[in-house]
């Protein structure tokens, strides 16, 4: 969807709004079912980024206590932990700037990756920047989908991040894409945006193609230590608009109730699941916050009539819309097509082309 169409969307009276929203979902997603995440630091603190919001960044002084990469030993016994406990999707973040071929610690990652992938669940990691072989050897190693939120719009993003780049983002994007994997990318609310900037994310969001498999909806929780600990907490209100707006928007992508959901009331989060979210990260903990605890959740569920959905470690990524062309797309994009003498579509969606 583009801007003009997301903007009056936003502003329609959020009862209507919210009709339309539950139409999609349940066009899209009629089984009741909502996704079971669980979400594991495997290398917390000591980062070189300096993302405003983030306690793991080496610059700021948030009493993060540094961890060096887990054992994979250690990684499988969390993983058996969360499947026995209902999770269908683990995730893995670690917090460094990227990974590259060669290297130790990404040797270990895939060792990691080809443990955790023989448990049934669906294996998701977030490791920062991709380039195209690492990318692919994670797919090959057993990865279901990335994880690379956009944070916010182009616009903003020079504002919550100086060490890297929006198009840097869209590139590891897109090396994810090629080599076969599902996009999981999403946003954070709370970052001193405006509602233009949470609107552009959403359509730069919408305009990927193939379209993003999840879409995480996070809530900033602002962290002493860091640029945006004294930042203003997101309205209830605004964030049930845009969960609503992305299931209109991405209407088959998982809409995942991410960071800050500690904080939604129980009526808070039926709201949330009623405007379209039907995926959460489950478990005491995130990534190093706080979470509700997974029998809150369950009881939670059971009362809204919600069930959890089943593993598929097999499943495929988003199909590619033939009539348009690939989105992000970038140098790579030009460069395979100038070598293969095919004709390269205009993209006019991402402004990582050269």
């Amino acid at each position: 969807m583009n801007y003009s169409e997301l903007h009056r969307l936003y502003h329609l009276p959020f009862f209507d709004l919210l009709k339309q929203a539950r139409t999609v979902h349940e066009e899209n997603w009629p089984e009741r079912e909502v996704q079971l995440c669980t979400l594991l630091s495997i290398k917390t603190g000591g980062c070189s980024e300096d993302c405003g919001y983030c306690a793991q960044s080496a610059r700021y002084s948030t009493g993060l206590q540094r961890e060096t990469l887990m054992q994979t030993a250690q990684v499988m016994e969390r993983a058996r932990a969360a499947r026995a406990n209902g999770s269908t999707r683990f995730c893995m973040g670690a917090a460094w700037k990227g990974v590259r071929m060669g290297t130790q610690k990404f040797d270990q990652v895939l060792e990691i990756v080809r443990e955790v992938s023989t448990l049934g669940m669906e294996v998701c990691v977030t490791l920062g920047e991709l380039g195209p072989e690492e990318a692919s050897a994670l797919k090959e190693a057993g990865v279901t989908a990335y994880n690379h939120n956009i944070d916010t719009s182009r616009e903003h993003y020079k504002n919550i991040v100086t060490t890297h780049t929006f198009d840097d983002r869209l590139r590891t994007i897109r090396n994810a894409q090629d080599a076969g994997m599902s996009v999981c990318s999403g946003g954070i609310l709370g970052l001193g945006e405006t509602i233009e900037d949470r609107l552009k994310m959403l359509e730069t969001l919408s305009e990927f193609n193939p379209q993003p498999e999840s879409v995480p909806i996070n809530s900033l929780m602002p962290i002493k230590g860091t640029p945006m600990e004294n930042n203003e907490p997101v309205d209830v209100f605004s964030l049930v608009r845009m969960i609503a707006i992305t299931r209109i928007a991405i209407p088959k992508s998982k809409v995942r109730l991410s960071a800050g959901r500690y904080s939604l009331s129980k009526e808070a989060q039926a709201l949330c699941y009623f405007a379209g979210a039907n995926s959460i990260f489950y478990g005491d903990k995130l990534l190093t916050t706080v979470n509700p605890r997974a029998n809150e959740d369950m009881k939670l569920l059971t009362e809204l009539g919600l069930v959890p959905q089943t593993p598929n470690p097999a499943m495929t990524s988003p199909e590619v819309n033939l009539d348009r062309p690939l989105s992000p797309c970038c140098a790579s994009d030009h460069e395979h097509h100038e070598h293969t003498h095919e004709e390269m579509p205009v993209c006019e969606s991402s402004g990582c082309c050269p």
